[in-house]
């Protein structure tokens, strides 16, 4: 058995149904207060900020923008995303909780990492009762938003065992690869094929993930 280091958005839920939307508005706000150029963004472009914490990904995307405008719209986006949650609107992906259910009865300890903030992973506890699968539960702001490669070293005494880091995004693999422990590259999500390379297995489908799990541990 081992301890299973789960990403969350692009890798147990599909983001995209309320990031994109919540992206769009928030830019068309920019637009029409004179603060960006008008222009399409594609749910490719808008996908790859997914897996920053919000604070680096308006940093980053805009950082023209005056700090408090940055401020603005990272909350903006963030309650609209909160409130199609709230809606309705969001979805794990198809198979997560068959699969999260399985790798549980198999006595797997699953953890919960992402780079998030709190409200968003207490909300999504609630409306996705994801206390059913994981038995711990953590993200990036308790830790003040350090990477997830040294947010690992901080978590990990407090389980025993093998680790194995699984996500769809470089913050994962590379949290595997600092840390020496085993990976699994969740090539249907977010990332792309090179954040993913130096994962010990790639999965193409959320389906695959337990038999990719049995695999690295009889390595």
């Amino acid at each position: 058995m081992a301890n299973l280091i789960f990403d969350y958005d692009g890798t147990i839920h599909n983001s995209m149904k309320t990031y994109a939307p919540a992206f769009r508005q928030t830019y068309k706000w920019l637009v029409d207060n004179g603060l960006a150029c008008e222009r399409e963004y594609s749910d490719k472009e808008i996908s790859y900020w997914l897996g920053f914490n919000s604070t680096d990904m308006w940093n980053m995307f805009l950082p023209e923008l005056e700090l408090s405008v940055r401020e603005k719209c990272r909350k903006m986006l963030g309650r609209d995303m909160a409130q199609r949650i709230e809606n309705g609107e969001g979805e794990l992906y198809p198979h997560a909780e068959e699969i999260l259910s399985e790798l549980r009865s198999q006595g797997h300890t699953l953890i919960f990492l992402s780079n998030c903030r709190c409200h968003y992973m207490e909300r999504h506890k609630r409306v996705f009762h994801l206390e059913r699968f994981f038995d711990r539960f953590y993200c990036c702001e308790e830790f003040g938003f350090i990477p997830k490669s040294e947010i690992f070293p901080m978590i990990a005494p407090f389980f025993s065992g093998s680790f194995i880091a699984l996500g769809d995004r470089f913050h994962d693999i590379e949290m595997a690869v600092k840390n020496n422990i085993m990976s699994v590259g969740c090539g249907y999500g977010y990332g792309s094929a090179e954040e993913l390379s130096a994962a010990n297995l790639i999965v193409d489908s959320l389906t695959e993930i337990s038999g990719a799990v049995a695999e690295l541990l009889r390595r």
